[in-house]
């Protein structure tokens, strides 16, 4: 039925008459999980591994949140202004004034640290180029490495006095070396700001000293953090280094200088990973403090804190908080491989790819084992462009959805014409 039904189509074509087609009506179709296994039927194939998220992509898909507790005296959180994140979920567990704009001092430096990280990730510096020092970047005041003009350090260690250091110097130098100027490399702090949605933001330099206009907010911080941690892992081998030293090599010939981490939670607290301190008078004593434990990745932001103690032991008390409320569920299984039916396409069916990797935070003591999937999908009619999304994976707790995991189309399929038509009606007349 299959063979006469193109032949029938090929005889009309060569008519050169004009056929319309009866698209069937656009809708999904929903069913359990296990059922995505009939699209196995047609390739003959195994189950495949989907390909790993395309760089750049957010590291797990959105799911329903639960609502953020509002920080009181019983978290013992004395600053005026704080928040704690769950980084794969980017879940605001617990909030106090977290869109309050404030200077950030030098918890600036996460975003000059995620440009540096960005620009390694496209080739465009490697670790080991030398980054000389300009006078201006040898002139930065407050916390620095005292870097002397025209002396050069790799990026590794550029990076290492940043992270450890807080060295204002190599912020400085590492901007002129990737943008020409600090001018311009704050330009694109402020456009990689604007595109992870962070609203209260305006950065005026990249190191964090005080000038007017220099701001962000709690919230603003938790996110930047979150893009750096989550692209960006490797930063951990950063900034869990509690001592180091580092060589300056200059007129004068070589001699040793010793780094001394700024966050003293890398050695108070069991679960740090990071991240980025800050201090100034404006901006009193500020922190974005990161830590993992039994896979839960935190973020704690304190912001304006009256002193350097109360920073830290507002950051633990959060951090605490979230691991006594916290379970997290991520979708782990392999998932099996997605083949579409596409009409009036060049081909016949599509392959999906699964969008990243599924999270879940729950704060309320839910059964996350008992957590369902059902499988939701297009019907498809061509021209399908490559990356559409053509499906998802629905999750299910309690009968509820709890979030999706898109599926994207893995190729273009193009709009049949006659020719298409007809090629394939001579493939039929030859089987």
């Amino acid at each position: 039925m299959k063979r006469l039904l193109f032949l029938l189509l090929a005889a009309v074509l060569a008519l050169d008459c004009t056929v319309v087609w009866a698209a069937e009506p656009e809708g999904q179709r929903a069913g359990s999980y296990e059922e995505l296994l009939y699209a196995q039927e047609d390739t003959g194939g195994e189950e495949e591994a989907p390909d790993q998220p395309v760089e750049g992509t957010e590291p797990s898909t959105t799911s329903a949140a639960p609502a953020p507790v509002p920080i009181d005296t019983s978290l013992g959180i004395s600053a005026p202004s704080a928040i704690l994140m769950e980084a794969s979920t980017g879940t605001v567990i617990a909030e106090k004034n977290i869109h309050e704009k404030l200077p950030p001092a030098s918890v600036t430096k996460i975003m000059t640290l995620l440009l540096i990280f960005d620009n390694l990730g496209t080739g465009k510096i490697k670790l080991e180029d030398q980054v000389m020092t300009s006078a201006h970047a040898a002139s930065m005041g407050g916390s620095q490495v005292y870097l002397e003009e025209g002396e050069t350090q790799t990026v590794d260690t550029m990076i290492k006095c940043i992270s450890v250091a807080s060295a204002n110097d190599a912020s400085v130098a590492m901007a002129e070396h990737i943008a020409g100027s600090e001018e311009l490399f704050v330009e694109w702090m402020n456009e990689r700001a604007q595109g992870l949605g962070m609203a209260d933001t305006h950065f005026v330099n990249c190191c964090g000293l005080d000038v007017e206009g220099h701001v962000t907010s709690a919230y603003d911080i938790a996110l930047m953090s979150r893009e750096l941690i989550t692209k960006y892992p490797q930063i951990h081998n950063y900034s869990t280094i509690w001592m180091e030293n580092i060589v300056h090599t200059t007129r004068r010939g070589s001699e040793e200088f010793g780094l001394t981490n700024t966050n003293r939670l890398i050695r108070q607290y069991p679960y740090a990973t990071g991240l980025k301190t800050g201090s100034t008078d404006q901006a009193k004593f500020c922190l974005s403090a990161t830590a993992e434990k039994d896979g839960i990745e935190l973020i704690a932001v304190i912001m304006a804190a009256p002193d350097p103690k109360v920073r830290f032991s507002d950051a633990k008390n959060l951090l605490n908080y979230g691991y006594s409320k916290c379970s997290l569920y991520k979708d782990t299984d392999k998932l099996p491989k997605v083949t579409l039916p596409v009409e009036l396409g060049v081909k016949e069916q599509v392959t999906g790819e699964y969008d990243g990797t599924f999270s879940y935070l729950s704060t309320t003591g839910e059964d996350l084992k008992s957590i369902k999937k059902e499988w939701v999908y297009e019907e498809l009619s061509a021209p399908v462009e490559k990356g559409a999304q053509i499906g998802c994976v629905r999750y299910l707790l309690g009968g509820k959805e709890i979030g999706r995991l898109p599926i994207l189309a893995g190729e273009a399929v193009e709009k049949a014409g006659y020719g298409d038509y007809l090629k394939r009606a001579a493939g039929y007349w030859l089987l």
